[in-house]
C-alpha cells in the first residue's frame, strides 16, 4: 500500500552545505600560524640554511649592541640634558603649560583610541579590547614606568609622567565601555576635537591671552621638531590637494601654474630653499610683518612638503576610474560636488599610504632646520656634543635622536594602517 511504502521508507538525506556538493570541495582550513612560519622559514635545506645564517647575524648584531649600551656607553650625557633635548631652553617657569598640553594629548587620544573601539564598521564588528590593544598598554605602562627612572628624573616630574599615562588608560577605558551612549551629533563633532586641541596647544606654548609671551626663539628640541612638522603637515595636505585638481584642471592658467610650482620646488633642494626663506623674506616684507625665523622655516616645509604631496594626490585621481565622475554627473551633481563627495574620498585613499610616507618624511626634514641656526633635535644634540665635558658621546646622543624620531615615525605608520583597515571597502581584508 501507498502509506506502508511511505512509512518504510528512508528518510531523504539532508541537503549538501553550500561548498560540499559531489563537484565541489571543503574550504581549506587556515594552517596555524606556528605551523606557517615554520614551512616558510625552514620548508626547505636552503631556506633553513639562510634562516639560520640571519638569526645569528642578527643575534650577533643584538648582543653586540646590548654590550655596548649596557657596559660601554655613558649614558649621562642624555640623563643631564634631557630637558634640552625634550623643550629646549623653554622658561623652567612656564613648562606647566607643556605639562598641561600633554596630559590633553593624552586624553584625546585616550578618548580617540576608545572610540574607534565601542564604534566599529557596521560589516566587521570588533572587540573592545584586543589583543593588540593589550600589548599597548603593556609598552605604554612599561615605558612610562622604565623611561623616566632609568633618566633619574626627578620624582615629581616621574609622578607626573606616571598620572599622565594613567589618565590615557582611565579616559580609554571610559570612551570604551560608555562610548555607545554618545549620541550621535556629538560623535560627528568630535573629529574638530583635534584642530581645537593643536589651538589651544599653540596658544599654551607661544602665550596670549594672559599668558606670558614665549618668543619661538626659546622654543627647542622635540618639542620644535613637532611643532614644525605637524604645522606643515596640517597645512601642505589642502594645499597639496588643490596644486592636484589644478594640476588637472581645463583651465590653462591654473594647469601651468600649478605644473610650474609642483617642478620647481621638487627641482630645487630643501636646504636652498630654507636658506632663501630666511633670507628673502626678511628683505620682501617689512620688519613688523616678516614672520619669525621658527615660522620661516615652517612655512617652507609647507610648500616644499606640497608640491610632492600633491603628485601622490594626483596618483591617486588617476587610478580612479573616468566612469566614476561621469556617474555622479548623471545623477545630477554638479563637478565640484562630484568631486568632493565622489571622486575625492576614492582618491585620497588610494594615496594614503604615499602621503602618509611624504610626512614621515616631512618629520625627518625637520633635522635641516639646525643648518638654519634652528635649535630643533639635531641643533640641540651639536649643541650638546660640542660641549667639551661631553666630547666622544655622540654615539648615544645619536642613538637616542634615533628612538626618538622612530617612535614618532612608527606611530604615524601605525595610524596610517588603522586608517587604512577602516576605510578598506573589502570586509575579508
Amino acid at each position: 500500500m501507498p502509506s506502508s511504502l511511505s512509512s518504510s521508507s528512508p528518510a531523504p538525506d539532508p541537503a549538501p552545505a553550500a561548498g560540499s556538493g559531489p563537484g565541489t570541495s571543503p574550504p581549506a582550513l587556515r594552517p596555524p600560524r606556528g605551523s606557517r612560519l615554520r614551512a616558510e622559514l625552514f620548508g626547505s635545506p636552503g631556506n633553513s640554511a639562510l634562516t639560520l645564517a640571519l638569526l645569528a647575524a642578527l643575534g650577533s648584531a643584538a648582543f653586540g649592541l646590548l654590550h655596548w649600551g649596557l657596559v660601554q656607553a655613558r649614558w649621562a650625557v642624555v640623563r643631564a640634558n634631557s630637558t634640552l633635548f625634550a623643550v629646549g631652553r623653554y622658561p623652567q617657569e612656564q613648562q606647566w603649560r607643556l605639562w598641561l598640553l600633554t596630559a590633553l594629548l593624552a586624553a584625546a587620544a585616550g578618548l580617540a583610541w576608545g572610540l574607534l573601539r565601542s564604534h566599529p564598521r557596521r560589516d566587521r564588528g570588533g572587540e573592545l579590547w584586543p589583543q593588540n590593544d593589550w600589548i599597548a598598554v603593556g609598552l605604554l605602562a612599561a615605558i612610562a614606568l622604565a623611561v623616566p627612572w632609568w633618566l633619574r628624573l626627578d620624582p615629581l616630574i616621574q609622578g607626573r609622567w606616571w598620572g599622565i599615562t594613567a589618565l590615557l588608560l582611565l579616559v580609554r577605558w571610559a570612551a570604551g565601555h560608555w562610548g555607545r551612549r554618545l549620541p550621535a551629533r556629538v560623535l560627528a563633532l568630535l573629529p574638530l576635537l583635534w584642530p581645537l586641541l593643536y589651538l589651544v596647544g599653540m596658544l599654551l606654548i607661544n602665550g596670549g591671552l594672559g599668558l606670558l609671551p614665549v618668543p619661538p626663539g626659546d622654543w627647542g628640541g622635540l618639542l620644535l621638531t613637532l611643532i614644525a612638522a605637524s604645522f606643515a603637515i596640517l597645512l601642505c595636505f589642502p594645499l597639496g590637494v588643490l596644486l592636484a585638481l589644478g594640476r588637472r584642471s581645463d583651465l590653462p592658467l591654473l594647469r601651468w601654474g600649478s605644473v610650474l610650482y609642483i617642478e620647481f620646488i621638487r627641482g630645487a633642494p630643501l636646504i636652498t630653499l630654507l636658506f632663501l626663506g630666511q633670507n628673502m623674506i626678511g628683505f620682501l616684507l617689512p620688519g613688523g610683518l616678516a614672520p619669525d625665523r621658527v615660522w620661516r622655516a615652517a612655512w617652507v616645509l609647507t610648500f616644499f612638503a606640497a608640491a610632492y604631496l600633491a603628485e601622490a594626490v594626483r596618483a591617486g585621481l588617476v587610478a580612479i576610474p573616468p566612469g566614476q565622475l561621469e556617474a555622479a554627473r548623471s545623477l545630477g551633481l554638479t563637478v565640484p560636488q562630484a568631486l568632493r563627495t565622489v571622486v575625492l574620498p576614492q582618491a585620497l585613499r588610494v594615496a594614503l599610504p604615499t602621503m602618509v610616507g611624504q610626512f614621515i618624511s616631512l618629520l625627518q626634514d625637520t633635522t635641516m632646520l639646525s643648518l638654519v641656526g634652528l635649535m630643533e633635535l639635531m641643533g640641540t644634540a651639536r649643541t650638546v656634543m660640542a660641549n667639551p665635558a661631553y666630547l666622544g658621546r655622540n654615539a648615544e646622543v645619536y642613538l637616542t635622536l634615533a628612538v626618538l624620531f622612530w617612535c614618532c615615525c612608527a606611530a604615524l605608520g601605525l595610524g596610517s594602517r588603522a586608517l587604512e583597515r577602516r576605510l578598506d571597502p573589502n570586509p575579508a581584508s
